[in-house]
């Protein structure tokens, strides 16, 4: 009479602690994504009222404004690079949809595994180059050409940031299917 293997206790370990891994990254990652959502909601919000303080104060007041311009881009482009790893993470990025009620199921998870593996690719150039250029800017004290010149280390670093952060939630997303785990 033979018996089906039994799979040593190193191995059962070992996947569990794989699974174990990737999901608690994957719950981490969804509560860390949570909380910055709700902060980019607010830079959104302060923004807008940057702007409008903007055209106001030169509409009645004719008063320059030196400051307004960049706060409300570096606020807006902190909000948008920081959420990129929530979006991702709810699968809200532009994707080709037309193809999923043509393709077997099977052939739409290598479609998905393929176009994440891609896009992960792409998203580790840029987070380099990210984090580089914040690097040059921070060590040679590059500020803007404004009047009110502000760092322009801070933008580059939310935008390698938040690179960063897309990029591990792409990771975990390649890598939940191979440890048995289920996004829920």
């Amino acid at each position: 009479m033979m018996h089906a293997p039994v799979p040593d206790r190193d191995t059962q370990n070992s996947a569990v602690a794989r699974t174990g891994l990737a999901a608690a990254l994957d719950r981490g990652l969804a509560i860390l994504n949570s909380i910055i959502v709700v902060f980019a909601a607010f830079a959104l919000v302060a923004a807008c009222a940057i702007l409008s303080y903007s055209v106001l104060s030169r509409a009645l007041f004719k008063a320059a404004n030196y400051w307004q311009d960049e706060a409300a881009v570096f606020l807006l482009v902190g909000a948008t690079f920081m959420t990129a790893a929530y979006v991702q993470q709810n699968r809200g990025h532009i994707g080709i949809e037309a193809f999923v009620g043509l393709l077997s199921p099977f052939a739409n998870k290598v479609r998905l595994w393929l176009v994440d593996a891609a896009t992960f690719l792409f998203c580790a150039f840029f987070t380099w180059k990210s984090w580089t250029l914040a690097h040059e800017a921070y060590v040679d004290g590059q500020v803007s050409n404004s009047m009110w010149s502000p760092p322009l280390a801070i933008p580059y670093s939310l935008m390698a940031l938040g690179m960063s952060l897309l990029c591990v939630q792409i990771l975990v997303q390649l890598a939940l299917p191979f440890t048995g785990a289920r996004r829920p």
